[in-house]
């Protein structure tokens, strides 16, 4: 057995191989055995390594055919069979000035692999140029694993929740269980223990329609990370898109996943993943050889006008090149894959505008959005953008095709703003309450276009949001220089922890008001995971790199915080109860048919907002009352006072009961006259 991984079985292998087919992409097992199919259009050859589940070699063999840039071969069983481990080595031209990188020293994991053994190990030969050229790095690499598709997924159906009924809660699956009490300790951080009852039954009972997990690709720590004792924990830095990352798994990522899946479609949840097409962990020219590089460089990736170079439109050294027909096939290959095989419901799209790049321009048209549209199986998938990226015209919320939603930066800072008592804050408010017509009433788009949210994993938790003016992020080692330094938070007049009871009452208010504003606001409104409860990152803003408990969710909170979580639970029953909360048409502010209007705005004598009441730059009270969808009259009155002294406000003559009151008055009916207190917001329902 020599370096480059050609052991004693290779002579069988080359005697048994067979053409194959092009398509499946990746390692596909049958009955008869197992099909290999590759791209690349610049190698001369692919060699298949073969090897045992100690690591060791078994053999390994050239595809034997080529079908345009595939590059296949079938191998019969039980030389190959589901369970075997592989990897590529890509003959072909090296060249770096040319952008061209093939190098069979390097292996390489199937860009299409459905499972992989672990992360690559850093040392001389993940890398290519110079000396380390030549340096095999097989004892580098994990090996891709050949997955049967066959699972038994019982009577598990999809709960296919419409946009218009989803409330969203991000999550990220490490760090939800691994300090929770009810989890077996085991199972703790794992696919598994998401789907231990206690925790499911959480969900459940908080109210929330879908979790979206923070990124399961496979992903790499990176090595200056390492270099200082830390790790990449919110995962964006993947190598193998179709691979559940095998840290969050006790033996067997696959089935552990799809195992988690169907105990959360069996509580009605579905499961949104947030994926990242926009780069991998093979970083920039310095970076390592993992897969794409050493394939097809040319074809995955955005090069600069030096080839040598790669653009940097995200920010994490390179760019993948949507545009090419070769990489939306392995994109959509690998969405295919997690939604048919892996019963995902949904996806939220890492630095979006990526995929819409049809050369350097953004375009809602562009070719990976139409064939999502056309794909029979993914045209009915939750589709999420995160609408920008750091290349040019990077900012795209609200361009996103019509059938997409996306997250709403606008609606978090218009929220955050108007409740720390920003000037001119009451008309954004409004816009954002309204559902964000002004970003996303075009091309047939519906409310549920825009994803609500006042916190999500980047950025502060929502506790943190109203206890720091500035972030904390000394734990990162990069001179608390990192994270977002324009929070729009408010520490209520201390920073950090206080045990001042005026402030802790403030707080507490200022967490309800977020909340309350989010679950009353037109579209879709997505919750933090741990928010519920007071969840803490100790002003940290950017906890990317902290796998350990400043980052993992403090379940001995829940038992602190048990009336937060119960206002939490009572906003999401609102919202479920009270359809005028989630339309799926835009208010519109007009009479319909002469007799009524969508929706109100008034001021705290009752009386309809002017136009000079929204241009007043201090003006902070506002009514908004929300007519029955039948027509039948007012169906919900929200009084929102963001000031600090109290307001009283005149509601319409009708018979109103509270449903949600941030300050938790005890009786804060007079009549029709409603005294509010400063920082306040009262929902009323109409009996």
């Amino acid at each position: 057995m020599n370096a480059s991984g050609r052991g004693p079985g290779g002579g069988a292998l080359a005697e048994a191989i067979e053409r194959g087919s092009p398509s499946p992409l990746g390692a596909t097992p049958t009955a008869r055995g197992v099909n290999f199919a590759l791209h690349s259009s610049v190698a001369s050859g692919v060699e298949l390594c073969l090897f045992e589940a100690d690591g060791a070699v078994r053999g390994s063999v050239a595809l034997p055919a080529r079908s345009g840039d595939i590059w296949h071969g079938f191998i019969p069983a039980p030389l190959a069979r589901a369970g075997d481990l592989y990897g590529y080595r890509v003959h072909g031209p090296s060249d770096a000035a040319r952008g061209l990188r093939c190098n069979p020293a390097k292996l390489l994991v199937d860009p299409c692999a459905r499972a992989v053994t672990g992360e690559p190990r850093f040392g001389p030969a993940l890398y290519d140029g110079g000396e380390r050229a030549d340096l095999d790095s097989a004892a580098l690499m994990p090996r891709a694993r050949i997955v049967a598709p066959a699972f038994d997924w019982g009577a598990d159906r999809p709960p296919g929740t419409p946009w218009s009924e989803t409330v969203l809660y991000e999550l990220h699956v490490k760090g939800f269980t691994a300090r929770h009490p009810l989890v077996p300790e085991r199972l703790r951080g794992t696919y598994l223990g998401l789907a231990e009852p206690a925790v499911v039954d959480w969900l459940r009972e908080l109210g929330v329609t879908a979790v979206e997990l923070m990124p399961c690709q496979a992903f790499l720590t990176e090595s200056f990370l390492r270099e200082r004792g830390l790790v990449n924990y919110w995962g964006y830095n993947p190598f193998a898109w179709s691979a559940p990352a095998p840290q969050y798994a006790l033996a067997d990522p696959v089935d552990e996943f799809r195992r988690m899946v169907r105990a959360l479609h069996a509580a009605g949840i579905e499961v949104i993943l947030d994926v990242v097409f926009n780069h991998t962990a093979e970083g920039n020219e310095s970076g390592p050889v993992l897969n794409l590089k050493a394939i097809d460089n040319p074809a995955y990736y955005r090069l600069a006008d030096d080839p040598a170079r790669y653009e940097n439109w995200t920010g994490c050294g390179n760019t993948i090149d949507a545009s090419h027909p070769a990489t939306r096939a392995l994109v959509l290959d690998s969405l295919r894959w997690w939604a048919e095989s892996m019963r995902v419901d949904g996806f939220r799209f890492d630095l979006g505008p990526v995929l819409g790049r049809d050369g350097p321009s953004f375009g809602h048209d562009a070719p990976l959005f139409a064939a999502l549209r056309a794909d029979p199986v993914l045209a009915y998938s939750k589709l999420i953008a995160e609408p920008w990226d750091v290349g040019p015209g990077g900012y795209q919320l609200g361009q996103f095709p019509a059938g997409w939603s996306e997250w709403n930066d606008r609606y978090r800072d218009s929220v955050r703003d108007f409740w720390r008592g920003t000037h001119h804050a009451l008309g954004g408010l409004a816009e954002r309450i309204a559902g964000s017509s002004d970003i996303f009433r075009h091309r047939g788009r519906k409310p549920s276009a825009s994803i609500n949210f006042v916190t999500a994993h980047d950025g502060f938790t929502l506790a943190d949001l109203v206890s720091y003016n500035v972030r904390h992020n000394e734990a990162n080692l990069e001179g608390n220089a990192d994270g977002h330094a324009d929070n729009r938070s408010w520490n209520c007049g201390v920073e950090g922890p206080s045990d001042d009871p005026a402030v802790r009452a403030l707080r507490r208010r200022q967490v309800r008001n977020l909340l309350a504003t989010l679950l009353i606001s037109q579209g879709v409104p997505m919750l933090l995971a741990g928010d519920e409860f007071g969840r803490s990152q100790a002003g940290n803003n950017n906890a990317y790199c902290q796998d350990n408990p400043l980052s993992w969710v403090d379940w001995s909170r829940a038992a602190g915080e048990p009336e937060l979580a119960a206002f939490v639970r009572a906003l999401i029953a609102l919202r479920r109860r009270r359809p005028e909360l989630r339309r799926e048409t835009f208010l519109k502010g007009g009479r319909r048919g002469g007799k009524s209007r969508d929706i109100h705005w008034l001021r705290p004598d009752g009386r309809e907002m002017r136009e000079a009441d929204w241009n007043d730059p201090r003006a902070c009270a506002l009514g908004v009352l929300l007519e029955a969808l039948d027509g039948s009259g007012p169906a919900l009155l929200v009084l929102i006072n963001g000031g600090e002294q109290s307001v009283e406000f005149h509601a319409p003559a009708a018979s109103w009961s509270v449903a949600v009151d941030t300050a938790e008055s005890t009786d804060p009916s007079a009549g029709q006259r409603y005294r509010r207190p400063g920082r306040s917001l009262l929902v009323l329902e109409r009996v």
